[in-house]
Formats: C-alpha cells, sequence, structure tokens
C-alpha cells in the first residue's frame, strides 16, 4: 500500500500538483506519515500531502463529543488511528469501532438500494451500540458510506449526529490554506477537473458518477517504478 500510495503521489505532483490530498481513510491510515516524514522532504519539499483523518478528528473533538463510533474498513479499525489522534486533542472523548467490510462491495455493486444492504447496516449499528448505547455521534470513515447515508440515518437514533467526511475535509481545507498562505499564493484559480483512473476507465466512470452526482469521463493512468 505504501509504495503505491507513493507512486500516486509522485505520479500527481510531476502533473504540477501542490497539494495532495489522501481521501482514502485506509491508505492515510497506514501510509501517510511516512509520505509527510520520508518522501516528501527529499524529493519535494514544498509539496504537501494531507489526509482525512486528522481533520475529522479535530471536528469530533470542535462538535464537543462524548462518545464517537466509528465506521469503518477493517485496516481502519487494526490500525485504532482514530483513538491516538482524538486523544491528542481531548483524551476524554470515548472511541468505539466497527469494521464493515460488506458495504463497500456492495456499493461497488452498485446494491446499495437492495434490502440486503439495509440488513447490514442495521446489524452493523447494532453491534455498534451494543457496545455502548450513549455514543452520540458516529462518523462515516469511508469515502463509499455516505452513499447509504439514509440508510445509516434510518437505523440510527435522531439525536446521534452522522458525520460524512466529504464537507468535513473541504471546510478544514479552506481553513488550512487560510492558515497557510504560501500554499495558498501558489494555488492557480483557473484549473481544470480531471479524472484520472489506475482501474478501467469504464468501470471508474460508472462509480464515480454515482458519487459525484453527474456524468464523470475519466483518463486510464498506468504507475511506475519511481525514478
Amino acid at each position: 500500500m505504501h509504495e503505491y500510495t507513493i507512486q500516486a503521489v509522485d505520479f500527481l505532483i510531476k502533473r504540477g500538483c501542490l497539494l495532495v490530498i489522501i481521501a482514502c481513510n485506509t491508505v492515510s491510515s497506514g501510509a501517510l506519515r511516512r509520505i509527510q516524514q520520508e518522501f516528501l522532504p527529499g524529493i519535494y519539499p514544498d509539496r504537501k500531502v494531507l489526509g482525512v483523518i486528522g481533520p475529522s478528528a479535530e471536528e469530533i473533538t470542535d462538535m464537543g463529543c462524548r462518545k464517537v463510533g466509528i465506521l469503518a474498513t477493517e485496516g481502519v479499525v487494526e490500525s485504532e488511528i482514530y483513538t491516538s489522534e482524538i486523544e491528542k486533542l481531548n483524551p476524554s472523548i470515548e472511541v468505539f469501532y466497527q469494521a464493515c467490510p460488506l458495504l463497500v462491495p456492495i456499493i461497488e455493486a452498485g446494491k446499495q438500494d437492495e434490502r440486503r444492504s439495509d440488513a447490514i447496516v442495521s446489524e452493523y449499528l447494532d453491534s455498534l451500540f451494543a457496545r455502548d448505547s450513549e455514543i452520540d455521534t458516529i462518523l462515516l470513515s469511508c469515502t463509499h458510506y455516505p452513499i447509504l447515508y439514509e440508510t445509516f440515518r434510518r437505523h440510527t437514533p435522531s439525536h446521534v449526529k452522522i458525520l460524512s467526511q466529504g464537507p468535513v475535509i473541504a471546510s478544514k481545507l479552506r481553513d488550512y490554506l487560510a492558515r497557510h498562505l504560501e500554499v495558498e499564493k501558489r494555488l492557480s484559480r483557473e484549473g481544470i477537473r480531471e479524472f484520472l483512473s489506475t482501474n478501467s476507465p469504464e468501470r471508474f466512470n460508472r462509480l464515480a458518477s454515482m458519487f459525484y452526482g453527474e456524468s464523470v469521463r475519466s483518463t486510464s493512468v498506468t504507475l511506475g517504478v519511481l525514478d
């Protein structure tokens, strides 16, 4: 995972990206720190790579949460990365994890509206709240999970907040740029939106269009060994 992520970051930086955001929680938990501490300083000291876990932990802390449930992939759950990140900010917040291994395959298969997905979400939430019935906030800590937001909302007590990371990361990025004018001033206001995929463009286009809310056309790229 680490080497593949480095290849992707290197590819984007060589295309002129000044700032790269790793939107995947699993990669953020397993590779981000090494990229920031080992890869960038020696090759691209003027470029930035950010993840989604730190900003999400900040949002949870800022909201005044007491007990938060993390719905995530098995890799993120095993890393317990949210425990360590939240503890740095507010050690009194309790963190509970629930791995949801079946959700990504269901969403990528386009079966999120089927009755089976509803039952699986219900089962995961029951398991989470069985750990502590007083959980007051749930974080959907996977890019795929917001597709099932309404299903999560339907099976979650109305007083419990459900956070999707997209709006959180967008807001935190705006704050980051306001605090790092040396980065903000170098960013163009006339950029383009381009979709690149290392997988089948047809499959990517179908899935990306579902997330993006409009038609997406991507270009296939191949990542190679670093120079």
